[in-house]
């Protein structure tokens, strides 16, 4: 196709898009026409020459568009319908209905769509980790990230755009909308700031263009293609374009037309009004009641090795070093490459090793933890098993919002997390990771894994290396005991297999059982050990998965007595919160004692903020054996 007739075939998709957009937030009586409007020439362009296959939306070598400003759907799901991904007008009729895949923020569920977008200034961290992927794959394609220009406010933006240029990620084409209006007005009052020259102080070759002239628009995209740097394109749009009563106007970001105005600016757009045919198509209508959710799991080709065994004291994080460093030099030469990203604390969370045998395979991310978890769940989607690892204040607390995205895009991604607990000790209350389960919990579909030992953690992590998924793996700093069975053999041991949600019985008793999970698991069973020297018989079961106990299970411990939750953790939303409900739904009845963290701690050895709480094993010990006598 020529150069004239490419401009004169989008110049039609456009009027095509913008009817539609229209038509889909007239008919649902919310979303956002103006930046819609305002972005859809830029996108439509970007569609046209970008390398993509609409009946084959998974190619591996395609290019990638990320849509940071998902709230822009109208103009995504328009260009999506225009370029054959599905049916237009069933875009246009379902958009935001109940049931329908064509919700408010674009989410990945929909063909052509490849992250889920509604938090601003997390695209272009996604598109960073894409681009990391696709250069380590040696794939040759591009990714195109397309944002606002209010979200430049964000200060995750900045994270992204310094790895980028560190990287020289000239795979990675940035544009910005920049029609310069967000909902409470000008961006230039709302919050000021020199757009162009923070990309640039940031190492970012910048280029402008009019948003709404195609052929520049074109003659744009190709110079950026031709960069020998990340490039950041600024254009300057007009909101609302395309009808005159729309433009420069800061209401239409988030409002819609009435049916009499969408009737007006269709005419003066010279296009048909079908609001009458897509409302009845949106009143037949009939969403699937319980919609099957998408999987988007590669499937990994990784060995797990051989297992370590620790026949004395030891760390979990060291464990966790030494195991991921084995995995990535025996599987170097996979196609499913395993990355590590690290945020300035490898000497800290045991990544050393690793980083030492794979350098290329190690992506220091320096102190950006929110722009390390998106680019990291971003680059787990592309047949890349990648482990962040961090502190569990940084790793879980801090980057929440982040993780639920994450968990909302179906990532694979594993996050390694060290220091939590009270186990930090002198660090003090602000990272003291007290909390972590409990955030977890509100994770729809990532896991949460608590080793108690060495050994433990060196089969989970290898377990893991083939397993799709989001999973927090969380240890504390200090050293531990290796657990023995109450024979005195190693109970992890070399025949040990993990198996999620399985919970291990390490001491059988019948006059009440003890739950123990992570770091406190030791303490545990040298309490419950030194009861049996009294004639007191506990069970000790440690639970490396805390949000999953089987009913079963609970509800043979209630008919042995009273149960004890032991954690270092916030005594609500842990362990023993999953006890709580399990003995409800298992229709038992017993009493629960919650040995955990009641309030935030102080600095302090961890032996001494143990004691302090009740969890070291004399004071566990104490706890159990008065409980027993209260009878409760």
């Amino acid at each position: 196709m020529s150069k004239n007739d490419l401009i004169t075939k989008i110049g039609k998709q456009a009027l095509i898009a913008r009817q539609a957009i229209l038509h889909m937030t007239t008919l649902s009586g919310s979303g956002h026409p103006g930046g819609s409007m305002s972005s859809i020439d830029v996108l439509l362009s970007i569609y046209n020459t970008m390398r993509h296959n609409p009946d084959f939306p998974d190619w591996e070598e395609r290019d990638r568009m990320v849509v940071s400003i998902g709230h822009i759907s109208p103009a995504v799901f328009s260009t999506l319908g225009i370029m054959g991904y599905f049916p237009l007008e069933e875009a246009i009729s379902q958009f935001r209905a109940y049931g329908s895949i064509f919700e408010g923020h674009i989410e990945r569920d929909v063909p052509g769509v490849e992250w889920s977008s509604g938090n601003l200034g997390q695209g272009l961290s996604a598109a960073v980790g894409f681009a990391v992927a696709s250069r380590m794959k040696k794939l040759g394609n591009r990714i195109y990230v397309l944002m606002g220009d209010g979200e430049q406010q964000k200060g995750q933006l900045s994270e992204a755009r310094r790895f980028a240029a560190k990287n020289n990620l000239d795979n990675l084409i940035a544009i910005v909308d920049y029609n310069q209006l967000q909902i409470s007005g000008s961006i230039h009052d709302v919050m000021p700031q020199n757009i162009r020259k923070n990309w640039e102080s940031d190492g970012w070759q910048v280029m402008e263009v009019n948003g709404h002239d195609i052929p520049l628009i074109l003659q744009t995209l190709e110079d950026a293609r031709d960069a020998t740097k990340p490039v950041m394109i600024l254009a300057h749009t007009t909101m609302g374009k395309g009808v005159s009563f729309m433009e420069n106007k800061a209401k239409y970001h988030g409002s819609t037309l009435s049916k009499d105005q969408c009737a007006e600016a269709l005419v003066e757009l010279g296009m048909p009004n079908e609001l009458e045919k897509y409302q009845a198509m949106r009143d037949s209508f009939k969403p699937m009641p319980h919609s099957p959710k998408i999987e988007f799991h590669p499937e990994l080709d990784l060995k797990p090795g051989k297992p370590v065994l620790y026949s004395s004291e030891s760390d979990c994080r060291s464990a966790w070093g030494k195991a991921i460093a084995d995995l990535g030099k025996l599987n170097q030469n996979s196609p499913n490459p395993i990355v590590v990203v690290d945020c300035d604390l490898a000497s800290s969370v045991k990544t050393s090793e690793f980083h030492d045998a794979l350098p290329e395979r190690f992506l220091q991310s320096g102190i950006m933890e929110h722009h390390a978890a998106v680019m990291s769940g971003a680059i787990s989607t592309m047949g890349i098993q990648c482990f962040w690892s961090d502190f569990g204040v940084f790793g879980i607390d801090e980057t929440y919002n982040m993780q639920r995205l994450n968990d909302i895009n179906h990532t694979n991604l594993k996050t390694v997390v060290t220091h939590v607990g009270i186990d930090v000790g002198a660090d003090g209350k602000t990272h003291q990771c007290v909390d972590y389960i409990s955030l977890a919990r509100n994770l729809y579909d990532t896991r949460i894994i608590c080793p108690a030992d060495a050994n433990q953690t060196d089969r989970v992590i290898r377990w893991l290396i083939d397993k799709p998924g989001n999973y927090f793996v969380t240890m504390g700093r200090s050293k531990l005991p290796i657990l023995k069975d109450q024979d005195g053999e190693i109970y992890y041991g070399l025949d040990y297999c993990f198996e999620y949600g399985k919970a291990d019985i390490l001491r059988i008793g019948d006059q009440g059982t003890v739950f123990a999970c992570g770091t406190p698991v030791a303490r545990a069973a040298k309490a419950v050990d030194a009861l049996r020297e009294e004639g007191i018989f506990l069970e000790l079961i440690a639970v490396s998965c805390p949000l999953e106990i089987s009913q079963d299970l609970i509800a043979e411990a209630a008919r042995k007595g009273p149960i004890f939750s032991v954690e270092d953790h916030n005594i609500h939303g842990g362990l023993g919160s999953t006890i709580a409900d399990a003995l409800v739904a298992s229709g038992s009845s017993a009493p629960l004692i919650r040995c955990g963290v009641d309030k935030y701690p102080v600095s302090g050895d961890s032996e001494d903020l143990f004691r302090a709480f009740a969890l070291d094993h004399a004071s566990l010990k104490k706890r159990f054996k008065d409980s027993l006598k209260l009878g409760n």
